[in-house]
C-alpha cells in the first residue's frame, strides 16, 4: 500500500523521456470506469507503465484496452502529473512522471485478459482506492479541466 507523504503535482508538459506511465480517467454512458485487481480488494483508475519503444499515447491506449477490455473509445491527453514519495512501484521516492488522459468508452470486450479481476461502472467514486493519495487527485484534476477546456472528443 501507499505510504504517507506523497506529493502530486501537475504540469502542462515535460520532456517525453520522463513519462514513465499513463493513467486514464474513464467513463462509459455517464458512469466512472474502475478496475479491480485480482490480488486486491480496492479499485483503481486504468493505467500502467510504458514499455520500450512505445509512445506514451500508445501506452495509454494499450493499458486501457488491457485493463478494461475497451474495444471502442475516444481518448484525450489532459496533462502531465508527477508523484514524489515512496510508493509500491517507486522504492526510491524520486519524482516520477505520467500522462493523465481521459477516455470515453463506448464498447467493452466480453472478457478481460489481464491482471484485473473485473471492471465496475459506478455512479459515484469508490471509497476503497488502491492509490488513495494519488488517484482521487487525478480525477479532481480531470473534473477541473473538463470545465475549462474544449472537451469534445473526436467522433
Amino acid at each position: 500500500m501507499e505510504r504517507k507523504m506523497l506529493e502530486v503535482k501537475f504540469y502542462d508538459s515535460v520532456d517525453d523521456s520522463l513519462l514513465k506511465f499513463a493513467v486514464i480517467v474513464s467513463q462509459s454512458n455517464g458512469k466512472w470506469v474502475f478496475c479491480k485487481h485480482k490480488e486486491r480488494d480496492t479499485y483503481e483508475v486504468p493505467g500502467g507503465h510504458r514499455e520500450a519503444g512505445e509512445s506514451i499515447l500508445e501506452t495509454a491506449k494499450r493499458e486501457l484496452q488491457e485493463e478494461t477490455g475497451a474495444i471502442r473509445f475516444d481518448m484525450k491527453p489532459l496533462c502531465v502529473y508527477s508523484v514524489t514519495g515512496k510508493t509500491r512501484v517507486n522504492d526510491m521516492g524520486e519524482e516520477s512522471f505520467g500522462l493523465l488522459c481521459y477516455a470515453e468508452i463506448t464498447e467493452f470486450a466480453t472478457e478481460l485478459h489481464s491482471e484485473m479481476e473485473k471492471i465496475v461502472l459506478l455512479d459515484e467514486l469508490p471509497e476503497e482506492w488502491t492509490y488513495p493519495l494519488i488517484q482521487p487527485k487525478l480525477i479532481e484534476k480531470y473534473l477541473q479541466m473538463k470545465n475549462t477546456i474544449d472537451f469534445r472528443l473526436r467522433a
